[in-house]
């Protein structure tokens, strides 16, 4: 069960990535912002789940307290938002590995405290590899954005978002179901993000029009309703901070979008720095139990 939990949390991190080059052609031929973009992808991706649901007939076995449904709608929304958000304002390199290399930190510190995890030797030796692969990819990226600090921040609040839904889901078990915790948190992520995409402007420009209904349409099928599910599956045999190790593919993935589709610019610095997080991830798999 802990490697079939690996592999799922895996693929999630790797249709992130995706994902992450999916908003910024969004962001080129749609007209749409941050807000809308993630708003769409709840819309879309707790619809395609809904039906999946619906057509299954699966038990409904969601957690007792609504609490926690919230604030995993919340954290998802600040997750996405802010990330969009990121890339926009540093690039797409830069905002997600910032973000996702925020995570183990994050999650580290906070599943010793909430949960009472042990990363133990070989995980305080994958968290710091993974940190400073992610300082060498970062600062061998450049900036590449408009406002690349802005960014930074942005995504740094995004990483908070992140390690809270991740916890939350952890130390509830909220991930025995896990299609169904993801479709409630987009329910309630879609809500919070409805009045901000009205006012940002929800509807795609007339110009490319089929294109960024394509692009929205993949978006809210794999990195979000595909992924989710994979994602909150695994959480159930793996731990939080081991998770957060594993998904640091997502920023390596979206590094190399970035470069081969973007032009972004990676230098031999950077390199090194994606060559020590895949150690990391791979370190993290081959020594941990979930």
């Amino acid at each position: 069960m802990p490697a079939r939990g690996l592999f799922f949390i895996s693929v999630a991190a790797t249709s992130w990535g995706t994902g992450a080059a999916a908003a910024v052609l969004l962001y080129r031929t749609s007209g749409l912002g941050p807000v809308a973009v993630s708003y769409w992808r709840f819309v879309i991706g707790g619809a395609i789940l809904a039906a999946l649901l619906a057509f299954r007939r699966a038990p409904r076995r969601l957690p007792r307290r609504r609490s926690v449904l919230m604030f995993t709608g919340i954290g998802l929304a600040v997750y996405h938002t802010a990330f969009y958000g990121a890339i926009a304002y540093a690039g797409l390199a830069v905002g997600t590995v910032v973000t996702l290399g925020a995570g183990p930190v994050l999650i580290a510190i906070g599943g010793r405290l909430t949960t009472g995890e042990r990363l133990g030797r070989g995980g305080v030796a994958a968290v710091a590899l993974a940190l400073v692969g992610l300082v060498l990819l970062t600062g061998g990226m450049g900036a590449v954005g408009p406002r690349p600090w802005f960014g930074i921040g942005l995504a740094l609040v995004s990483a908070i978002g992140y390690a809270g839904v991740t916890l939350m889901t952890r130390a509830t078990g909220t991930a025995s179901d896990p299609y169904r915790t993801a479709l409630a948190g987009f329910v309630i992520g879609g809500l919070c993000l409805l009045p901000l995409a009205l006012a940002e402007g929800m509807l795609p420009s007339g110009v490319g029009l089929a294109e960024s209904v394509g692009w929205l349409l993949y978006l809210g099928a794999v990195p979000t309703a595909l992924a989710y599910g994979l994602f909150f599956a695994g959480l159930a045999v793996v731990r939080a901070t081991t998770a957060s190790v594993v998904a640091l593919l997502e920023p390596v993935t979206a590094a190399a979008i970035a470069v081969y589709a973007f032009g972004e610019r990676l230098t031999p610095t950077a390199v090194l720095g994606a060559v020590l997080m895949l150690a990391a991830v791979a370190g993290t798999a081959k020594a941990t139990g979930g």
